[in-house]
């Protein structure tokens, strides 16, 4: 683990002590499980918009092969 020193509002310094008194965790315990939550969470939308940015790039290329027909082709077999 890295050490890293952040600063907090006096607000965001009391509910985090009362969390931590109240679920038995330390304070550094839920500061990382926060910006594990905030990653994954913007992971997902970060994802989600590169698939869609991405979705139909290849819809108007001419020199693609005809895939439904290769399926058809496939399928027979």
């Amino acid at each position: 683990m890295v050490r890293t020193q952040i600063y907090l509002t006096d607000r965001q310094r009391i509910e985090l002590e009362i969390l931590s008194k109240t679920l038995g965790k330390k304070q550094s315990e839920l500061i990382r499980e926060a910006v594990d939550r905030l990653i994954d969470q913007t992971g997902l939308s970060r994802r989600e918009s590169v698939m869609q940015a991405a979705a139909g790039i290849w819809k108007d290329r001419k020199d693609l092969p005809d895939f439904s027909a290769i399926r058809t082709e496939w399928d027979r077999h």
